[in-house]
């Protein structure tokens, strides 16, 4: 047994998602980094102990373009590579080699932080010190830093410091959420635990246990699904504890929630109701994956309003987009659905305000303990999101060193500084520009080989398939400047009409029909595969998103091909829900135009006039991610040569490094378990092969500073030279990408 002391820039304690993030972020930024996790892996719920998917804004594909980009994108990303199958052992690698790859980061695994040390008044705290114990090794250590992290999602840190927090949910007035209950009580959401089985191939028996609760005694048969073949997160229902205290009770729920699973499993295999003969119980969870607990107060308390109303915010720095998700305070044993879901129509901002305390000066915190309502908390609370936080906590943490500032003071003083900080390294952020002054791309003059100018698909295919309008279908097109015409092959059993209307979205980063701006009924006489040409003017003031609505003839067929073009994705009009035990609140123009039933598939259509939606200028812009269209350039498939994109300066400049950031379908949800399996394990719309290259100040002859070869990353930096000296023109040529017939770069930075 020994005690050391160890000192850091910033302590990051809590290994889940969020935590991991932050500690990445604040590493890479420079700090001496240590992460400080209680359990043997990395991940928290996500990691092979507990093994839940992790979600975020996508929502299980419900959102548009909402897949989170900087660290846990790389994630995403790198599980999709190595692990197609979905292994949660695998998955906890890919966390740990994210972790451990970076030299500024200190992992201390299996330390559980059994006290701190804080000094000040209680309005002013200051987290002095932690003191963590790590199991096996028997070494004691006190943790020394300027700046703290909670992201041990119960708040432990911050109970130990006198951090002021919420417990169980507001009553209605405090903050006027309609979904708040009319009076404050202390309940939860409560904590699950999971299984996995296995088909053997030859039949296996199960005798339960006498721990087993005979669940035919329980609402559970009667109110939850119950399939044979399902295992894993799709018992996310099994869920405990919300009347009790979660903490405080954690072995009492784990008991219960384990006896229910042996009841299921012995109704499974015993109950004759079933297709289990072969199946044999592999898995099963004994660590509960908690939902709620402590969420502290921040200068900003996130509310139901900013989720559903999409409330924009000057500090915004993360972004979700999963629904207000609520579950019973029984939970399993409800007799209800086992979650009431409410989504707002785009992905809603995250303000760093609700990522720091009030009244503790240098703890901040991400995770599920920021500072948010109950309510609002229901649709921040998955891992994504809780990772986009601590990304964006992290950062913060940095940038409060380097400002020798306060969280509270860098809000005040330096909030823009954390959002350009953020951008630079693609993390998830809607809605905010490209404003670095370092960024000398935003002063070029942009060109490029070739632009794809013309909106649709590349061809009347005669192959593409045939989709008879028993519902409405939107088409989802980006408008710069402006709009006339849409052609759409139609085929007509016999003379008709159809309606076509073209309706803008609202704000810039929904993609749902929200105001009418045009209607009109054409004729359309009987024919097969041909072009009708319908009159779709819109034109608005600045660039955004349009849908063409063409509304239900059953006497009609469109057509569908794929690969989708880029900045197209297609709607259907009808209500969408493929889990059974939720019940999802239909008021919400998403939930009723879903994406989901033609995921990749685009109507076979083309729109006029030519459109400045993916020039060349866009991959300047900053942004990132589709936002009122795009945000990226595309080169015309059907040119000649290598595509390239080019930035050219008046005067040389001089620069130490180039970023860029490639497709990689943001729209397309990369669930770590393979929810909605992707075959690609590499993203197609990535490019492959690239170089860059710049034109030396006074030269002729292009100088080659990068080259990069199988590329499967978004964000790539290249170190320029030291000896390169100033330049005047800079060009990426694309060789290859990974599938994609056009090359599609989202920015093109170079950094001075």
């Amino acid at each position: 047994m020994r005690t050391q002391t160890v000192e850091a820039d910033i302590i990051v304690v809590g290994g889940g998602l969020a935590g991991v993030s932050a500690a990445v972020a604040a590493a890479r930024l420079g700090r001496r980094t240590v992460l400080i996790n209680n359990r043997p892996v990395l991940g928290g719920n996500s990691s092979s102990e507990v093994r839940v998917w992790v979600c975020g804004a996508t929502a299980h594909g419900n959102q548009r373009w909402a897949r989170e980009t900087g660290i846990i994108g790389e994630l995403y990303r790198e599980n999709q590579f190595r692990n197609p199958e979905g292994n949660p052992i695998y998955w906890d690698d890919v966390v740990l080699d994210t972790v451990r790859r970076e030299p500024n980061l200190t992992l201390f695994l299996n330390t559980e932080v059994i006290e701190a040390e804080a000094e000040g008044p209680d309005d002013a705290r200051r987290v002095v010190s932690v003191t963590g114990w790590t199991m096996g090794s028997e070494i004691r250590t006190v943790f020394r830093a300027p700046l703290f992290l909670d992201c041990t999602g119960d708040g432990l840190v911050g109970e130990f410091v006198g951090a002021r927090h919420r417990l169980g949910k507001e009553g209605r007035d405090e903050f006027g959420e309609d979904w708040a209950p009319e009076q404050p009580t202390r309940e939860f959401l409560g904590s699950t635990l999971l299984f996995y089985t296995k088909d053997l191939g030859h039949p296996v028996k199960y005798v339960a246990p006498e721990s087993a609760k005979d669940i035919t005694t329980t609402p559970i048969p009667a109110s939850r699904i119950i399939r044979s073949g399902d295992s894993g997160a799709h018992y996310w229902w099994i869920e405990w504890g919300g009347q009790l205290d979660i903490v405080d009770d954690n072995e009492q729920i784990r008991d219960e929630l384990r006896s229910v699973i042996l009841g299921i499993w012995d109704h499974i295999k015993n109950s004759g109701e079933f297709d289990a003969d072969n199946l044999t119980l592999e898995w099963i969870g004994n660590i509960p994956g908690k939902r709620e607990y402590r969420r502290f107060i921040g200068d900003h308390t996130l509310r139901q309003q900013d989720v559903i109303e999409q409330t924009s915010f000057d500090d915004g720095v993360a972004f979700g987009g999963w629904s207000i998700d609520l579950h019973p305070a029984e939970g399993m044993y409800s007799t209800g659905a086992g979650a009431v879901q409410r989504f707002s129509d785009g992905l809603f901002e995250i303000p760093f305000r609700s990522l720091y305390s009030a009244n503790v000066e240098n703890l901040l915190m991400a995770g599920r303990n920021v500072s948010a309502t109950h309510i609002a908390f229901g649709a921040a609370r998955v891992m994504a999101t809780c990772a986009a936080m601590g990304e964006a906590a992290g950062t913060a943490a940095a940038l409060c060193l380097t400002h020798d500032a306060t969280p509270r003071e860098l809000y005040r003083h330096h909030r823009e500084d954390l959002r350009q900080t953020l951008l630079r390294a693609d993390a998830s952020l809607v809605g905010v520009a490209n404003d670095d002054e370092h960024d000398l791309a935003r002063a070029a003059t942009v060109s490029a080989s070739s632009t794809l100018r013309t909106l649709g698909t590349s061809t009347a295919d005669a192959d593409a398939e045939s989709h008879r309008l028993v519902e409405d279908l939107g088409i989802v097109v980006p408008v710069h400047p402006a709009l006339d015409a849409t052609e759409l092959l139609v085929s007509a059993d016999a003379d008709t009409t159809l309606t076509v209307e073209v309706w803008s979205t609202g704000k810039p980063q929904n993609v749902v029909p929200a105001h009418l701006e045009h209607a009109i009924v054409v004729d359309v006489p009987a024919v097969d595969r041909e072009w009708v040409r319908v009159a779709t003017p819109f034109a608005p003031d600045a660039p955004q998103n349009a849908i063409i609505v063409v509304r239900a003839n059953p006497g009609v067929s469109l057509h569908l091909t794929s690969p989708l073009p880029p900045g197209v994705l297609t709607l259907t009009h009808r209500v969408d829900n493929d889990d059974q035990n939720v019940e999802v609140d239909r008021d919400g123009l998403l939930v009723r135009w879903p994406t989901k039933p033609l995921r990749g598939r685009s109507v076979v259509f083309r729109t006029s006039p030519d459109s400045e939606a993916l020039a060349p200028e866009r991959a300047t812009s900053g942004y990132n991610r589709p936002h009122g269209g795009p945000h990226m350039w595309a080169s015309d498939p059907r040119a000649t040569g290598e595509p390239w994109l080019r930035l050219d300066w008046d005067v040389p400049v001089t620069a130490s490094e180039i970023r860029l950031v490639f497709d990689d379908d943001l729209d397309l949800e990369l669930n770590t378990l393979h929810h909605h399996r992707s075959p690609d394990e590499v993203l197609p719309q990535l490019v492959r092969d690239y170089r860059v290259e710049v034109l030396p100040d006074g030269s002729s002859e292009w100088r080659v500073v990068a080259v990069a070869s199988d590329n499967r990353h978004r964000l790539r930096v290249h170190e320029l030279p030291a000896d390169l000296g100033p330049f005047s023109a800079a060009r990426l040529v694309v060789a290859r990408t990974n599938g994609t017939r056009e090359a599609r770069v989202v920015a093109f930075r170079v950094q001075s």
